[in-house]
């Protein structure tokens, strides 16, 4: 299968280094199957940052997922244990990582979902209806999230 990534720069070796911390599921290379939104992210980034934006193409084996070779987390949907891994992620307040996961695939937490996730950290909402409210969102798009060296070996740069 092919993965994308936007960015505002031509990627020829992924370096954890660049990576930010506080993400939905934590400090990483983050990639989508959906191109249109790779094309987005990258204009965003271009826009912010400066440079033109670039779609890095990458190809991927996904039965990596399921052969036991890699210690992979899916999340099917938005469900609370989804909910508590993003918030466990966003808010975590140490360098360390919060999982040993080197691939996780699950919904992004994107703007419409960042506000409901502050209305439950904030305690102004609880788990089950931060859950319900995402149910009932449109658009629901989802992310790959390669964390160690030992993941994006299994990427192959196009």
């Amino acid at each position: 299968m092919k993965l994308y990534h936007g960015s505002n720069t031509d990627i020829q070796q992924i370096d954890f280094a660049k990576s930010k911390p506080n993400k939905d599921f934590g400090k990483g290379f983050y990639l989508t199957a959906d191109k249109y939104q790779a094309r987005q992210l990258a204009e965003q980034r271009a826009l912010f940052f400066g440079g033109s934006p670039v779609v890095n193409e990458y190809l991927f084996d996904e039965k990596v997922l399921k052969d036991g070779s890699l210690n992979v987390k899916i999340f099917d949907d938005y469900s609370v244990e989804w909910a508590e891994f993003v918030v466990a992620n966003r808010f975590n307040p140490s360098q360390q990582p919060t999982h040993d996961y080197d691939i996780v695939y699950g919904p992004i937490a994107n703007d419409k979902v960042g506000v409901q996730i502050e209305l439950f950290t904030d305690k102004l909402i609880d788990i089950e209806t931060l859950i319900n409210r995402l149910k009932f969102m449109q658009g629901i798009t989802f992310q790959y999230f390669f964390g160690t060296e030992k993941a994006i070996a299994h990427l192959q740069k196009l």
